[in-house]
């Protein structure tokens, strides 16, 4: 950052990860001014986090990365000078990604999937952006229990830009995200931003009429030849049974978006702050910062 003329600050969010995360934390934060940390109260979410971090930004820009440097620190730059007021946001797009093999496939799955149910959805979305401080403030005002970033900005702007960027190793520890996790994030991003499981419930429920008038009509046709004299237990209890397990798949679906409202309408707070270290400092930082960078702690 400063062999590219930029004035910065870094602020690292503890959402109790490791034990000693917050040690580190604030250990770097009083050897370095520009450092500030944010320990949450609870494990909130990733998307929460980054949030929590946008909400306490001072600069132009917000930079959101990941903090095992698989997002490079040095293709920051580079994503700043490609924004500007028309294009308040931009993605560092990967050639190629570290993860596993079923990691890169589930994700390539995923983002053809939203694509089909969120067409707004820009391509190129991931969690390394760099956003225009007015654009990003903006996020903190959805008030959504469960937030999904990429989402919440594609509602907001489809002005963006993408840069293409090396997508590192992972140099310490293991990822948190486990198939549960992956598909819990799915599943919320579904019921949330896409109304594409209410209109799959809309053309099961659809088909399953059809084809139970098409079995009537069947049934009355055999009944008038002479060919079906007993429709029989056996087939009558499997319309009924199949019958209700759409409906119950129905209401489960709805069930899911009644939850979503029911939180929103709760204004559960998205993020809680329990430390700062700007609070802790005894000399106040600089009160100019023309460029935030904000790196999110899993």
């Amino acid at each position: 950052m400063h062999s590219a003329g930029l004035d910065y600050e870094v602020i690292l969010v503890d959402d109790r990860g490791r034990a000693d995360a917050w040690s580190i934390i604030c250990s770097v934060a009083a050897q370095h001014p520009q450092v500030r940390g944010l320990r949450l109260g609870r494990n909130f979410g990733q998307h929460a986090a980054t949030i929590c971090v946008i909400a306490h930004a001072r600069g132009k820009w917000v930079v959101t990365m990941d903090d095992d440097l698989e997002h490079p620190p040095e293709a920051i730059p580079t994503m700043l000078a490609a924004g500007d007021d028309d294009h308040p946001l931009v993605y560092g797009v990967f050639g190629k990604r570290t993860h596993s093999a079923y990691r890169n496939l589930s994700s390539e799955l995923m983002r053809r999937i939203l694509k089909r149910a969120f067409p707004d959805l820009n391509e190129d979305y991931c969690s390394f952006r760099a956003i225009h401080a007015p654009l990003a403030r903006q996020l903190d005002r959805f008030g959504f229990n469960r937030p999904y970033i990429d989402g919440m900005l594609s509602w907001l702007t489809s002005s963006t830009r993408s840069v293409s960027v090396s997508h590192e190793q992972r140099q310490h520890g293991e990822s948190t995200y486990t198939m549960r996790k992956l598909l819990s994030h799915a599943a919320n991003i579904f019921v949330t931003f896409s109304y594409l499981p209410l209109r799959i419930a809309t053309f099961g429920g659809a088909a399953l009429a059809a084809i139970s008038f098409l079995y009537l009509l069947y049934v009355i046709y055999g009944r008038l030849i002479g060919s079906i004299t007993d429709p029989g237990y056996a087939s009558l209890m499997s319309v009924v049974l199949f019958a209700c397990g759409i409906q119950l798949l129905i209401l489960g679906v709805v069930g899911e978006y009644v939850g979503r409202l029911m939180g929103a309408t709760f204004r559960r707070p998205v993020y809680v702050v329990d430390c700062d270290t700007g609070s802790l400092r005894t000399k106040p930082m600089n009160s100019v910062v023309t460029d935030t960078l904000s790196k999110t702690v899993r």
